[in-house]
């Protein structure tokens, strides 16, 4: 449903991302990880047709995002980092956006407000808490009925109980003909959420692949101090330290840490290339 192919952009002089090629496929909640200036932002707004690619194609929903046809704009939903809301109740939004969303549908919409505890919220949008207004978003995404829907750093701004919630209506969300992609520096918000994962770092593909796919090659476990043995990635915790390491044939595979994976991703590159 989404196919990038030699995706070349740049802002002046800097390169953001370089020769970029992935597929994402219904079904999913892919997670889209990277450092600060890996790309993640571009990608999400090239995929919406917020920019444009400079070389290289995007196809989203089989259209070209960059033409902006109103069908391919009724069939997405892109809920930025940093966004406004206007000054109206819920019921007065709810009447000017949703009809731009043909499969919007208000019963989900009013079940995921209850589940956010907004559906009492009388006032302007304009003056809810940061968090309430991520919540309100959120739950207008999902009731859109879009099937792509494009999530840049949903859990900041929330508290530990929406958080929760976040992901539990977000997994209940996800139709089989729908992808969500969630951009995050947040991994602890998203354990048990986000499969596949994505991972960009300087602007290229690390990794695109499920942790299944991740966990069949690798293990990931806990050395108390003064252990011995070859790893291909250590890091330091109380203790000890926690390792990666090739997983034998008959060996069980462990569970997944996802800040250990994306540090081993990001600066163990050449064995991951191998």
């Amino acid at each position: 449903m989404v196919t990038v192919q030699n995706l070349n952009f740049r802002y002046d002089r800097k390169a953001v991302l370089d020769q970029l090629s992935l597929n994402l496929n219904k079904g999913s909640i892919y997670g889209l990880l990277g450092r600060n200036g890996a790309g993640k932002t571009t990608l999400l707004k090239l995929l919406s047709g917020e920019l444009f690619p400079q070389s290289g194609t995007v196809s989203v929903l089989d259209h070209s995002p960059s033409r902006r046809d109103p069908c391919f704009l009724s069939d997405i939903f892109y809920i930025p980092e940093e966004f406004t809301l206007p000054s109206m109740n819920i019921d007065r939004y709810l009447g000017l956006h949703a009809p731009f969303y043909p499969k919007f549908q208000n019963g989900q919409f009013q079940k995921f407000l209850k589940e956010f505890e907004l559906q009492e919220e009388k006032t302007s949008l304009a003056k809810l808490s940061y968090g309430q207004k991520k919540k309100f978003l959120l739950a207008f995404g999902l009731a859109s009925g879009t099937s792509l829907l494009l999530l840049d750093e949903p859990t900041n701004g929330l508290d530990i109980p929406s958080k929760t919630q976040f992901r539990r209506t977000v997994a209940s969300a996800l139709r089989e003909d729908q992808i969500i992609l969630i951009s995050t520096h947040q991994v602890r918000d998203m354990e048990n959420l986000i499969d596949p994962l994505i991972i960009l770092d300087r602007g290229e593909l690390r990794m695109n692949a499920s942790l299944e796919e991740f966990s069949r090659k690798y293990v990931i476990e806990f050395q108390p101090k003064g252990s011995s043995g070859s790893a291909l990635y250590r890091e330091a915790v109380p203790g000890g330290e926690v390792i990666v390491r090739p997983r034998a044939e008959d060996e069980e595979e462990t569970a997944i840490d996802l800040e250990i994976l994306f540090n081993f991703i990001t600066r163990k590159e050449e064995e991951i290339s191998e």
